[in-house]
C-alpha cells in the first residue's frame, strides 16, 4: 500500500457530473449531484456556476450537511488583464459567490483567466499572448483581488491556469506567478489543464511548491489531445470529443502528483474535475466512484 497522503482532502465538483452552466436542460438537477457525489464517497464539493446549487446560504448549508459534505471553494472567471475598467463587473461577481462560499465555511475562491477565443465557435476574441502592459494589468489585479476578497470575506485566491486562456502553458504559468505577489495569490493546478497545454505538474510543484494552495485532479488523453491540436478545436468541442479521460487512463499520473503535493507539508484539497459536459446522465456516478477508488489506492 502507498504511503496514506493525510495532507490531502479529496473532493468533488459539479463539473464531475457534467455541469458548466447555471441553468442548462441536459445537466443533472442538483438535488441529484449532492446525492451522487456523496454515494461516491466524496467529503468535500465545490459550488460550480453560480446558481447550480441553491444561493440561500441556510438552504445550501442544509442540503450540503445532511449529506455529510462541506464546501471547499467557489468560482469565478475575470479579465482583469483588461485593465482597471474590469474592476467593478468582476467585483459584482466576486460579491456573490465569494459570500456564498464564506457563508457554507469555504476556505477558497478559484479565479479562472477569461476565454481569448470562444469556447464553442473557436472565434477569436482577443490575441492569445498578452502584452507587456496587459501582463502588468493582469498581475497587479489579482494581487489586488487577494487582497479584497481575503479582507472582505476571509478566503484565500487560487488563480486557475485553463487552456484557451493566457495564462495556460509553462511559460505563461510561470511568469505569471513571477509576476504576483506569494501572500496575496496562490495557485489552483489543474493537472488535466497543464497536461493539455504541455505542463509537467510534478515538475511545477517541486519548482513552485510554496505558491501552490489547491489541486484540481483530471487526466488528458494524448490521443485525442494530438488530434484536438492538429484540428485547432476550442475547449469546449475538445471536451465534447473526449480530451480528457477517466483515471488512470490519462496523464499525468496523479500518484506522482499527489505524493509530490504532501512533500510540501501543507493541506490541500485534490478536487477531482472530470470534464464531461455534456452526457448522459447516468454517466457521472459510476465514473465518480472508480476514481474515488482509484484515489485511494494512491493513498489520498
Amino acid at each position: 500500500m502507498p504511503a496514506a497522503l493525510d495532507r490531502i482532502r479529496v473532493g468533488s465538483a459539479p463539473d464531475s457530473w457534467g455541469v458548466w452552466f447555471a441553468d442548462d436542460p441536459r445537466q443533472v438537477p442538483w438535488r441529484r449531484f449532492l446525492d451522487e457525489v456523496a454515494e461516491a464517497g466524496y467529503g468535500w464539493i465545490e459550488l460550480g456556476p453560480y446558481g447550480y446549487l441553491p444561493t440561500d446560504p441556510a438552504r445550501l448549508a442544509d442540503e450540503v450537511a445532511r449529506r455529510g459534505l462541506k464546501v471547499s471553494a467557489g468560482t469565478i472567471f475575470c479579465g482583469l488583464h483588461r485593465g482597471p475598467a474590469e474592476w467593478d463587473a468582476t467585483w459584482e461577481q466576486v460579491s456573490r459567490v465569494a459570500a456564498l462560499a464564506r457563508a457554507v465555511d469555504a476556505s477558497h475562491l478559484v479565479v479562472i483567466p477569461s476565454f481569448w477565443r470562444d469556447d464553442k465557435t473557436a472565434e477569436v476574441l482577443e490575441p492569445p499572448e498578452l502584452t507587456a502592459e496587459q501582463w502588468g494589468h493582469l498581475a497587479r489585479g489579482m494581487e489586488r483581488l487577494g487582497r479584497e476578497v481575503r479582507d472582505a470575506y476571509g478566503l484565500d485566491v487560487v488563480v486557475h491556469p485553463h487552456a484557451d486562456t493566457h495564462i495556460d502553458t509553462e511559460e505563461h504559468v510561470e511568469r505569471f506567478l513571477d509576476a504576483t505577489d506569494p501572500a496575496l495569490v496562490g495557485l489552483c493546478l489543474d493537472t488535466g489543464h497543464y497536461a493539455y497545454c504541455g505542463g509537467d505538474s510534478v515538475e511545477l510543484i517541486e519548482a513552485y511548491g510554496e505558491r501552490l494552495g489547491y489541486l484540481h485532479l483530471k487526466q488528458v488523453d494524448p490521443e485525442v489531445l494530438a488530434g484536438v491540436r492538429a484540428d485547432g478545436l476550442p475547449f469546449g468541442p475538445a471536451v465534447g470529443r473526449g480530451v480528457m479521460c477517466e483515471p488512470p487512463g490519462g496523464v499525468p499520473e496523479l500518484g506522482p502528483v499527489l505524493t509530490a503535493a504532501q512533500r510540501l507539508g501543507v493541506d490541500l484539497f485534490a478536487i477531482v474535475e472530470q470534464d464531461m459536459y455534456p452526457c448522459e446522465p447516468d454517466r457521472p456516478l459510476p465514473v465518480a466512484t472508480r476514481t474515488r477508488r482509484f484515489l485511494r489506492s494512491c493513498g489520498a
